[in-house]
């Protein structure tokens, strides 16, 4: 059942609240960071110059990005004829796909083994979290990239910022959605989450809320008390009605803002698709303990409700930073705390998009920036890894029901041709319908050609090179 569909079928109101400070009404990604409000991103927004056009704008994008990096040989890479301290803890588990084995702790990917390509390939030759995380979830290296480097407006811009670079819209909707975490830690902050040198105008989304609370909402775009989207006709009353509920938004700056910037303001808070796409309790009780009551469930299935709202890139955090990172006690902590999540998620995900035909034309793509470590350290986990790792992908074209390169007898390398991370950025702006030779201008207006790498071919022809 479609979200509009189940949302009419509930009869749910939409009724929410608006703040009064630009702050209060908007936080968006690394602009969120630096303090920038709604009315001066609107602004900022609106006045941005405008990229070519995508050759393609019907596809769309959801990143399940495993934060921290799961290990390849205890998931979709298993070694069991490998010595103990390489296989490790964990028994495989037969797919629905022939000859193809997984987790024990994996059963419904297991079974929808046939909905989805893996990639055991992917290789890059760093072990460092920022530099990886920021190559995967770029397509390229992080400039001048040194063990640690924090995000930087010297940064390639994300995916989700490329798409709006290269098809800027206007309507309120956003090209990209980051949630439901910003990967920071201490003076860390991860790169790879934002815009980068294509500056803050193309910054994603990024909503910082847990969808599996109660009390989950995003005040970004909520009402005052009383005001029902749905209900309200007309741009002026809806503005009208703001000013006279929030008396001291007249006394603000915000209130001198000009038509145009209200204009914009208003299609963001009204347009129904984007803010019910929030009200997590308009989806019935069957549909969200399908996904799971968790966090990892809930951010799935906003992640469905974001893309069906017309969202084209969706990035979920699985987890909080180094989430994965499993250099102690990997067994428990897969078993008990990591992988049920994620099954559960993920595999109610692609039978959600399938049903529903959304998965003709969205792209799912899980993995972590790297993989783990062959040989099972002291403390029982294993550590980072670069030279081989694995990706799993289904939708917009990818062909199901295959496994694409091979690692060696321990997945220490890959044995068949490796996938960089700039082939994956390859992979997904073909998706997205953004051409490989785009140039776009850094911080001193230099021309840079967007990816340089090579699409991922077999997943969409079945064939390897």
């Amino acid at each position: 059942m479609s979200m509009i569909e189940n949302d009419q079928r509930r009869q749910t109101a939409t009724t929410s609240r608006i703040g009064v400070t630009r702050r209060e009404l908007l936080q968006v990604g690394y602009s969120g960071l630096m303090g920038l409000g709604m009315t001066h991103w609107l602004a900022r927004r609106s006045s941005a110059a405008p990229g070519p056009a995508v050759t393609d704008g019907g596809k769309s994008l959801i990143i399940v990005f495993l934060t921290g990096a799961a290990s390849h040989h205890d998931t979709f890479d298993m070694k069991p004829d490998a010595p103990l301290e390489v296989r490790g803890e964990f028994n495989p588990i037969a797919t629905s796909l022939p000859g193809l084995v997984v987790c024990e702790h994996l059963p419904k990917m297991a079974e929808r083994a046939h909905k989805y390509a893996l990639v055991r390939s992917l290789s890059h030759g760093d072990n460092n979290h920022l530099m990886s995380t920021h190559h995967v979830l770029t397509g390229e290296k992080q400039p001048g990239g040194f063990f640690d480097k924090i995000a930087s407006r010297d940064d390639w811009p994300n995916y989700a910022a490329a798409l709006q670079y290269s098809n800027p819209r206007h309507d309120g909707v956003p090209s990209g959605v980051n949630l439901p975490t910003f990967l920071v830690e201490g003076p860390l902050t991860w790169p790879g989450q934002h815009a980068g040198f294509l500056g803050p105008n193309f910054d994603p989304w990024q909503i910082k809320s847990d969808p599996n609370a109660a009390d989950f909402k995003v005040n970004s775009l909520s009402l005052a008390p009383g005001i029902d989207v749905d209900r309200m006709g007309n741009r002026k009353s809806l503005l009208e009605s703001l000013n006279r509920q929030q008396t001291r938004l007249e006394r603000s700056a915000a209130s001198q803002r000009l038509q145009g910037e209200q204009d914009l303001a208003y299609s963001l808070l009204v347009s129904s698709r984007l803010s019910q796409a929030f009200e997590m309790q308009r989806e019935s009780d069957a549909m969200r303990d399908r996904y799971g009551r968790t966090t990892t469930g809930q951010s799935l299935l906003l992640a469905r409700r974001l893309v069906e709202s017309g969202v084209r890139v969706v990035q979920v955090n699985i987890g909080r930073v180094q989430n994965w990172d499993t250099h102690s006690d990997n067994f428990p902590l897969l078993k008990q705390r990591l992988l049920p999540p994620l099954d559960q998620g993920v595999a109610a995900l692609l039978d959600d998009l399938e049903s529903s035909g959304l998965l003709q034309s969205t792209m799912v793509m899980m993995l972590g920036e790297f993989g783990r470590t062959p040989k099972i350290n002291p403390q029982k986990g294993r550590d980072h890894w670069g030279p081989c790792f694995f990706g799993l992908f289904a939708g917009a074209g990818v062909r199901p029901g295959q496994v694409i390169g091979r690692s060696d007898e321990i997945g220490a390398y890959p044995m068949t041709r490796p996938y960089s991370p700039n082939d994956i950025g390859a992979t997904v702006y073909r998706t997205l319908g953004i051409p490989l030779d785009l140039e776009v201008r850094d911080r001193l207006n230099r021309p840079i050609r967007l990816n340089r790498g090579e699409v991922i071919e077999p997943l969409f022809t079945g064939a390897e090179a």
